[in-house]
């Protein structure tokens, strides 16, 4: 197929030459991208034209002839060359130009177009003026991101698949301990600037995450002289914090920080109602389970660095980040029993107080060198980290009303201990070569140690027992050494990207108090391929293809589980294997004076795909009401004195590795500025998930189960974000969200909808602003499934956080609103890959 194309476009450019070049900023000497180049005959018609790059190249084939040739960006003087003839391929160098000052205060708001950039290979949203999560966290940041959607429980996924990577500012932001989604609900959101979506990456990126790529970028101050701004916010449910944005600029130097601190509470809630079964399907019991959580936590955040522009060429940056949270989560859940009429039998009380602490110190360094202005330079990152989060927990369990305590009651305390060092170093090198082709080459090391120590302890009489079911030591280390290169090219209106990975991946998997160690060595190529071709202006179509790597990580490997409830327990599996995935994406890009429009299928196949599976452990929670167990030597109940015996199934939740897995969709996005006055962004993804696959286990009574889990689901969510500029200077943001329902191979979930909204009115001379958000107004947002398995059948509600009202104040000094801050600004990796035009 690719020698078929290159053959046609090839015949296609015969009778065509191109006109090429480089349009740069005077000032900063920094690219402009998105320069419109019109290309017209000496009577002014125009005969073709298009748009400049990411690094403000641009190439337009023209017949041969004699041309006047327009070069236009909002805000800087027109510049015209006129009679140009050409004859043959013309370079026209580098075009530099000049800010029209006479325009610049009619631009403010047009900087709000650059909000959301779609393109081929990426969409990058810019969400420092997004007024829906001031006060909030980053995880509120990727909620309101189009194809980015965040579950009740904080998991984040991409065009809906969890198997996803989310970077920050290039870099892992976790790789074995501490959850993504609890990081993400640790960082405010007031210190991200931006958010790229990189559905497909190429093999300039780490293979991690089946799903795509999600880098946040934070915000690095970048203009000149001293300036920066504060921001202070309070809510309910409380919520309180404040941060502050400081760089100064200098010709030599450029010293940027951001500091935060916040003290919040997220009160949650869920219930459970369950039928249990006996052997012969007939109904024993039922249970309705009600929680109620409080997740209180306070911390702070401090991220400073300097970056030394060590000649016109060269660059060092260093910067230090530093996070430390302390939280509590008590927990109170109750248990009503029913006997198999549905008659009312007693309700225990479970009470879980959790505490945490969470530490993180992270050094990063960054060095590059330019050696031209046509993008030939060296990149060196390397950054270096440690965390330590110590968790316990203390947990009560009595039966409400009973007359023996002692015999009823059980008391239990919990420990957590997590200590990770892991560090990563990196090196890309650009060679652009030729016309419009270009060379990438590079390494990239990824090196993390995780110790987990886990206990759980149970009062018998005054002494603490150790339950060895829920106690281990776990060690996992992770060493990956990764080499890339890739190579594209661009003739004519048609663009290619090729490229291939390898990745030497040495994991280990220790449950060291048990002896129990697991190696796993593997290396694996990853190839990737991109091709482009341009309609016309503003008009490309894409087609690519990655393959790309999922490994298990931090709670999916680890034995140990939280005790909130002791009938539906979550455990990890340390036998989980990595999964494959096959990624294809088919995209269409289109441009008008007003819309903007992305559309993509994709199919990505996955092999030992793993998910989340129920099934009864072979574990019972004994309760006893005024009568005493005796058990034999299997510690089964034979005989209950003085009483009666209740005896309640475990649950367990665990991944594990299921056979294949297809995954079939298409999403479109729009970018619509009606007005001047009014934008609207909107997303539509729909897709089809089939998987293929047996799971066989022995339960309690050593009989060999299995479970088919072919399946075929369906699955859709929507999102639409309006923005209006209203008079004096109030603006008002709106946005809706809706996950359709799904089936899976264990029952099915309901759809989900909610919706935020925000006011805001600039004060004090455009100086500060002031903003009331709400999020989640009809405090809907919450995860409604059944569970349908042969021991129990249950129907179940979690709402993660109700709504949130946050009123927020800006204040801003030696900055306008809207700055968009050209002048050098750093991204720490992933913003200028090369897609060959």
């Amino acid at each position: 197929m690719l020698l078929f194309l290159l053959t046609t476009f090839s015949a296609i450019a015969q009778n065509k030459v191109s006109i090429s070049g480089k349009i740069i900023e005077k000032g900063s000497k920094q690219p402009l991208e998105f320069a419109t180049v019109t290309i017209q005959t000496t009577d002014n018609v125009t005969v073709n034209g298009g748009l400049t790059d990411i690094d403000g190249n641009y190439n337009i084939q023209v017949a041969p002839g004699t041309y006047n040739i327009k070069i236009d960006f909002i805000s800087f003087k027109s510049i015209v060359i006129e009679n140009k003839q050409v004859n043959q391929n013309t370079n026209l160098g580098t075009t530099i130009m000049e800010p029209d000052a006479t325009i610049l205060n009619e631009v403010q708001i047009e900087a709000e177009r650059s909000t959301v950039e779609i393109k081929l290979d990426k969409r990058v949203y810019t969400v420092g003026n997004d007024m829906v999560v001031k006060g909030g966290t980053i995880s509120d940041v990727l909620d309101n991101v189009p194809s980015v959607s965040v579950d009740v429980e904080g998991n984040v996924s991409l065009r809906g698949n969890e198997s996803v990577t989310i970077l920050i500012d290039g870099r892992p932001s976790n790789l074995a301990g501490t959850s993504v989604a609890e990081i993400l609900r640790m960082l405010p959101a007031d210190s991200v600037d931006k958010v790229e979506v990189i559905t497909n990456p190429s093999a300039r990126y780490d293979a991690e995450g089946g799903g795509g790529i999600i880098n946040i970028i934070l915000k690095k101050g970048k203009a000149n002289g001293f300036n920066g701004s504060f921001i202070a916010h309070t809510g309910v449910p409380a919520d309180h914090g404040g941060s502050a944005t400081l760089n100064f600029r200098s010709d030599n130097f450029n010293l940027f920080s951001n500091f935060s601190y916040n003290n919040r509470k997220s009160p949650g809630n869920s219930k459970t109602d369950s039928e249990y079964f006996d052997s012969e399907g007939n109904t024993s019991s039922f249970i309705n389970e009600r929680r109620d959580s409080k997740r209180e936590r306070e911390g702070y955040t401090a991220n400073f660095g300097l970056e030394l522009f060590l000649d016109k060429t060269t660059t060092w940056t260093n910067s230090v980040n530093i996070r430390s949270n302390d939280g509590n989560n008590p927990t109170e859940t109750y248990y009503d029993y029913f006997d198999a009429n549905g008659v009312y039998d007693k309700t225990r009380f479970r009470y879980n107080l959790e505490d945490e602490e969470d530490d993180n110190v992270q050094f990063s360094t960054n060095f590059i060198k330019k050696f031209n202005e046509d993008g030939h330079e060296l990149r060196l990152d390397a950054s270096f980290a440690t965390n330590t989060d110590y968790e316990t927990a203390q947990i009560d369990d009595v039966v409400l009303g009973t007359t023996t305590p002692e015999v009823d009651n059980t008391y239990q305390r919990t420990l957590n201990d997590e200590d990770e060092n892991r560090s990563l170093v990196q090196a890309d090198y650009v060679l652009p070569f030729g016309e419009g082709s270009q060379f990438e080459a590079g390494y990239r090391g990824s090196f993390a140690e995780l110790i987990t120590k886990s206990k759980t302890e149970t009062l018998e009489g005054n002494n603490w027992i150790t339950d060895p079911n829920y106690t281990n030591l776990l060690q996992y280390k992770e060493n990956i050494n990764a080499l890339y290169a890739q190579y594209g090219s661009k003739f004519g209106k048609f663009s290619y990207l090729l490229g291939l990975r390898w990745e030497d991946s040495d994991i280990e998997v220790n449950l060291l108090d048990e002896n129990d160690y697991n190696n796993k060595k593997y290396n694996n190529f990853f190839p990737s391929a991109f091709l482009n071709y341009e309609f016309s202006e503003g008009s490309s179509a894409s087609i690519s293809y990655s393959r790309r790597i999922n490994r298990p990580r931090g709670f999916f490997i680890n034995p140990f589980s939280s005790l909130a409830s002791n009938i539906n327990i979550f455990t990890g599996n340390p036998d989980l294997d990595p999964s494959m995935t096959n990624a294809f994406d088919l995209g269409y890009l289109k441009k008008w004076n007003q819309v903007t429009f992305s559309s993509s299928a994709y199919i990505n196949i996955t092999d030992d795909s793993y998910q989340f599976v129920r099934r009864e452990s072979g574990d019972f929670v004994t309760q006893v009401i005024d009568g005493e167990d005796i058990v034999n030597e299997n510690n089964e109940v034979v005989e209950v004195i003085g009483g009666e015996d209740i005896r309640t199934p475990v649950i367990l939740t665990t991944p594990i590795n299921l056979a294949k897995e297809y995954r079939f969709g298409f999403e479109f996005n729009i970018n619509y500025n009606p007005y001047r006055w009014w934008r609207l962004v909107s997303n539509f993804n729909f897709y089809r998930n089939e998987t293929d696959g047996d799971y066989t286990y022995t339960d309690f009574q050593d009989n060999v189960v299995t479970q088919n889990f072919d399946n075929v689901a369906y699955g859709w969510f929507t999102r639409v974000n309006s923005k209006i500029n209203l008079p004096y200077k109030i603006d008002w943001q709106f946005n809706m969200f809706y996950r359709g329902p799904r089936n899976d191979p264990q029952g099915r979930t309901k759809g989900i909808f909610a919706a935020n909204t925000a006011i805001s009115k600039d004060i004090l001379n455009d100086k500060a602003t002031l903003s009331l958000n709400v999020r989640d107004i009809f405090n809907s947002r919450k995860r409604r499934s059944y569970t349908n398995l042969p021991q129990v059948s249950s129907y179940s509600e979690r709402q993660w956080r109700e709504r949130q009202v946050t009123l927020s104040f800006t204040y801003r000094f030696n900055m306008k609103k809207n700055e968009k801050q050209r002048n050098g600004e750093q991204n720490g990796g992933g913003d200028d890959e090369f897609m060959g035009g």
